[in-house]
């Protein structure tokens, strides 16, 4: 018995030790099969398309050609031009300051997928039941597991596991290939299209950009920007953020281009700069026919990485991961100078339209409460924060400088917007949301504006802006029902809940939610976790009680 002390000492001891460190494990583990799963090659030339010949008989005169810009949790304060920012961003002021500005912009959803499907169709999920985001298999229970294991303070993510079971395989999680998306409408009327960086719309089973009306695709396959050992990156982890931790282990540095993971290879560079090339290489390839460039940027979402020529120029900024974010940033705005560079350089300025838009508010899980100033809230709640983005759509030739929107409008309207701007023809059959904005740009004093309600959908969480009032109600499966009321014309910041003191008010919107809710479909697949409602305080921040709107909050008795 005395020889079997040992084994037994050292068997607990490992149990211990790997029961302790059982995340950094779990992590090791993810890392290793993310990044044997498939095979990269180096860098190729991508095989453009050329002098695109339309098979639609043309129409008279020169349509224009659309390039929309969507970058990846911007904050709403990480602009220049809206008095904050932590550096200067004088590419992107110029092209809002030269087109029109839209003050009250929304996005389509509080997280990434659903809000860029809404830009692609014009409709809400609630039609099509894409309410989430594609999920690749047990990323929802690491997250849980890691996310549970951190001491911040909050009530603990709720996991259904059974529902997790019942997810659909991740190559048939994404935007249904019966949905009619702009690159389809577009197609339809012989346009050129393009796509460059993220879908996160489906790559299989027609639901592949490709198959969704895009000519050519160059696609995010993996979400490095550079390799992390790269001599010319400089990154920066974030270990109080689950989210982070696992995309740290499961990203690799990858592209592929018209065929989904079958090609995978590694980018040309620093990602932001080299989709950027790319994009001009499309804008060149294609100036003597309309053409539609969709630049769909990464950053400045996490993983937090920056080229170390970037994180020089921004100068001493802190803490780091602030300064490595500055100078993603810094990237992006060096994008939109060098498109519209080009498209002075080419004569196509001035019959260009540039659509600029973020797919969700700044998030909070990068630690920097700042984002989304003056605005409460990050991305996947549905305070101003989570929800307000940028919008600028500029083109000389239409639009003149310095409009400014003061109407609030959402991504559902890009649909119709770029129908009417080019002339393209929208299937009587097809219900859409949105509406098209030029009515805003091109006003008289006659317009009535048609919009009283927006409405957003995340499973338990749901949101309404009628005219200027907005109402959020979440209810969690296991902390209960939370209701927020407030009037965005005299409260934009979201601080006083008028739940309890505006009864009928909350009760007319609630039921503007309900009848909203009762004609959707039903979501594609379950949502399986969920977290509380993060409003004032970071993940890098002591949680103290005020950091979570909790149950202790009244109420009102009809929802």
């Amino acid at each position: 018995m005395k020889k079997m002390l040992p084994i037994f000492f050292l068997a607990f001891l490992g149990a211990s030790i790997s029961w302790f460190y059982r995340s950094d494990l779990l992590l090791m583990v993810i890392k290793y099969r993310m990044h044997n799963a498939f095979e990269i090659s180096e860098t190729i030339e991508v095989p453009w398309t050329e002098n695109f010949e339309s098979q639609v008989a043309s129409i008279e005169g020169k349509r224009p050609n659309i390039i929309l810009i969507v970058v990846d949790d911007l904050g709403y304060n990480d602009i220049s031009l809206f008095g904050g920012g932590i550096i200067p961003t004088p590419a992107i002021d110029h092209l809002a300051s030269s087109g029109a500005i839209f003050n009250q912009s929304y996005a389509g959803a509080n997280t990434c997928a659903p809000s860029r499907a809404m830009i692609m169709t014009g409709r809400y999920p609630t039609k099509n039941g894409f309410e989430f985001t594609p999920t690749p298999p047990g990323m929802n229970k690491a997250l849980f597991r890691i996310w549970s294991d951190k001491k911040s303070g909050l009530p603990p993510p709720y996991f259904d596991e059974a529902l997790d079971k019942l997810l659909p395989p991740f190559s048939e999680q994404g935007l249904p290939s019966s949905e009619y998306t702009v690159a389809e409408l577009l197609r339809d009327s012989g346009y050129y299209n393009a796509l460059i960086g993220k879908w996160h719309l489906g790559r299989f089973n027609g639901m592949s950009p490709n198959d969704q009306g895009f000519h050519d695709s160059l696609l995010m396959a993996s979400g490095l920007y550079l390799p992390e050992d790269d001599p010319g990156v400089v990154n920066a982890k974030l270990p109080f953020d689950p989210i982070d931790r696992v995309l740290w282990a499961s990203l690799t540095y990858a592209n592929s281009f018209n065929s989904g993971n079958s090609d995978r290879f590694k980018p040309g560079g620093y990602l932001t700069d080299y989709w950027t090339e790319e994009a001009i290489k499309v804008i060149k390839n294609n100036k003597e026919n309309p053409f539609f460039l969709y630049l769909a940027h990464w950053g400045p979402h996490t993983p937090l990485q920056a080229t170390k020529e970037d994180y020089d120029a921004v100068g001493p900024i802190y803490p780091h991961r602030k300064r490595v974010y500055a100078a993603m940033i810094r990237a992006i705005d060096r994008s939109v100078e060098n498109i519209m560079a080009v498209l002075l350089e080419e004569g196509l300025d001035e019959n260009t339209i540039i659509m600029f838009t973020s797919d969700n508010g700044g998030a909070g899980y990068i630690g920097l409460p700042e984002v989304n100033k003056p605005f409460r809230g990050w991305k996947r709640t549905m305070f101003e924060g989570g929800l307000r983005v940028p919008l600028f759509i500029r083109w000389p030739a239409e639009i003149s400088k310095g409009t400014i929107v003061e109407e609030p409008v959402s991504h559902i309207d890009l649909f119709a917007t770029i129908a009417e701007a080019t002339k393209a023809e929208i299937p009587n059959n097809l219900n859409i949301d949105g509406v098209n904005l030029f009515p805003l740009l091109n006003r008289n004093d006659e317009l009535v504006w048609p919009r009283e309600n927006l409405f957003w959908q995340n499973g338990h969480y749901r949101a309404v802006r009628h005219n200027d009032y907005k109402m959020q109600v979440y209810d969690h499966p296991a902390e209960g029902k939370q209701v927020w009321l407030n009037n965005l014309s005299s409260d934009p910041t979201e601080q006083v809940n008028l739940a309890q003191t505006e009864p009928g008010i909350a009760k007319h919107l609630f039921e503007l939610l309900e009848a909203h809710h009762s004609e959707a479909a039903p979501p594609q697949y379950p949502s399986v976790i969920q977290g509380p409602v993060m409003i004032d305080k970071t993940l890098v921040d002591s949680y103290i009680a005020v950091s979570y709107t909790h149950l202790t909050q009244p109420t009102t008795p009809y929802v």
